[in-house]
């Protein structure tokens, strides 16, 4: 299988320069199961924690979705047509034990069959084994429950055991800073509180508690796997790195008595990495320090915000729980997210105080800035998601207001990244979010596909996106002209 032979190995084609990335680097595209299979919440269908909103209203029902279910081998076909050689996507704990107990043998079947799909196109599959949902039996509120951890390591053991031949490539749990944030803090996720930020913490401790008990279970069965987790960037520290950190402190020599100090310094290096705030962000530092660590006689260090997570760390038989840092990459100022309400948007105006997906600011050079922050001592990077977002609403398709269009959103990250690559960062893999237009957490007016989608006339998948823009086309020229050494692939074109 072409997938599994390394780049290095690989026969060079004539009259190719110098590739402008590393030998074994991964060019790909990632989806999630949940945003693309279809088929969740409906009568007679697996269901996950979303089910009582979608039931309620509360947000747009998933429905179809992209019907990858049905058509993994069409879409996948378009994945490799790019010149890809990477595909993330996700097993469905809701549809492979829809019961307590009760696992769907034709669900595992099925997730094979895709997998080998996968390998039959060149495409190194990344398999999620939880992307932000689980099974509706498990409760709202599973994150918040002391057996999390280990009810989680149990569904590894399941998934990995039977798909392990097929995959070496694994992220246990997708963004896993956001899980509590969503659910707890901003009330995004069910069960939808808001400002709850005991809960928030409760839920990251056993959420990394559980990547750890997911990694020790993943390299128990396949000694050779390469599993990591990918945090949502995020300019505060206690919002994103301090995960990393968490995870990385026992290999880093540091005594376990010692961890809250340490993690303070990485804390100040953290932000003289990433630069310095304005006014609402340098106030968001302050904010996020003192609700994490208390203040006065209440005060405690940060390591004391995870205990459950840095007794997993230390009793693990690893010493080091992670074997390559991931990383999403958006709009990673946090600050940037208030908005005034009323302001102008895509498609009219909005009234909630917080920025639209299709209003994230630009910066490809803040990926350059995040990896670099984000390189750690022998372990390589891989950017798990990177995308662009416009607002399509009752079938019509707004322009972002920036001017922003994929291609040319594409094209400057990925220079970014041979940027870093150049200076000695590690990277080791690429993953555009995402393939086709999909269900963003409640809605369909987020765009985020290199593919468009016509949910107007049904599902139809179109050649361009959503914009009308071919950036197929333009991600296929930046693959073949990267590992062709041809550096005019990464001209940017004029700024809105």
């Amino acid at each position: 299988m072409l997938a599994d032979v390394p780049r290095s190995e690989r026969p060079t084609p004539t009259g190719v320069e110098r590739p402008l990335v590393p030998a074994e680097f991964r060019f790909g595209v990632a989806t999630a199961g949940f945003q693309v299979e279809g088929g969740f919440n409906g009568p007679g269908e697996p269901a996950n924690n979303w089910l009582a909103w979608e039931r309620a209203g509360r947000v747009e029902p998933s429905g179809i979705a992209v019907d990858f279910w049905h058509r993994y081998e069409e879409l996948l076909d378009r994945t490799a047509r790019m010149g890809c050689d990477a595909f993330r996507m996700s097993v469905e704990w809701a549809r492979v034990e829809p019961r307590p107990g009760d696992v769907d043998e034709g669900a595992l079947d099925h997730y094979a069959r895709i997998l080998d799909a996968c390998h039959e196109r060149g495409l190194q599959p990344l398999v999620t084994l939880l992307h932000f949902v689980h099974p509706v039996w498990l409760g709202e509120d599973f994150w918040l429950s002391d057996e999390s951890p280990d009810r989680f390591a149990a569904w590894v053991e399941l998934a990995v055991a039977r798909l392990a031949s097929r995959c070496r490539h694994w992220v246990t749990l997708n963004e896993i800073n956001v899980i509590g944030l969503g659910s707890y803090l901003l009330g995004i996720f069910p069960p939808g509180r808001r400002g709850a930020a005991r809960e928030m913490a409760r839920a990251l401790d056993h959420v990394v508690a559980a990547h750890v008990r997911g990694y020790e279970v993943i390299h128990r069965i396949q000694p050779d796997a390469i599993v990591t987790t990918n945090n949502a960037s995020m300019s505060l520290y206690e919002l994103d790195r301090l995960v990393v950190d968490v995870l990385l402190s026992r290999a880093a020599g540091v005594e376990r008595d010692r961890v809250g100090a340490w993690l303070e310094r990485r804390r100040r290096d953290w932000y003289g990495a990433v630069g310095e705030p304005g006014g609402l962000e340098r106030a968001l530092r302050r904010l996020s320090a003192r609700v994490t660590e208390g203040q006065g006689d209440r005060r405690r260090s940060l390591a004391d915000a995870v205990p459950r997570a840095l007794a997993a760390v230390w009793d693990s038989p690893h010493e080091r729980t992670l074997d390559v840092v991931g990383i999403d990459y958006y709009d990673p100022t946090v600050a940037h997210h208030a908005r005034l309400p009323g302001r102008r948007t895509a498609g009219g105006r909005s009234w909630v105080p917080a920025a639209d997906l299709w209003d994230d600011l630009v910066d490809p050079g803040g990926l350059a800035t995040y990896c670099r922050a984000n390189a750690a001592g022998g372990l390589g990077l891989w950017v798990v998601e990177n995308g662009l977002c416009n607002r399509v609403r009752r079938g019509r398709s707004w322009p972002r207001l920036d001017g922003w269009d994929r291609p040319r959103y594409l094209t400057a990250n990925l220079a970014a990244l041979v940027d870093v690559a150049e200076a000695g960062v590690a990277v080791g893999a690429y993953y555009h979010w995402t393939l086709a237009d999909n269900y963003e957490w409640g809605s369909y007016e987020p765009r985020f596909g290199i593919f468009g989608v016509d949910r107007e006339r049904g599902v139809r998948v179109l050649d361009t996106d959503a914009m009308g823009a071919d950036t197929a086309g333009a991600y296929r020229r930046v693959i073949e002209g990267l590992r062709q050494g041809d550096r005019t692939v990464l001209e940017a074109r004029p700024g809105p």
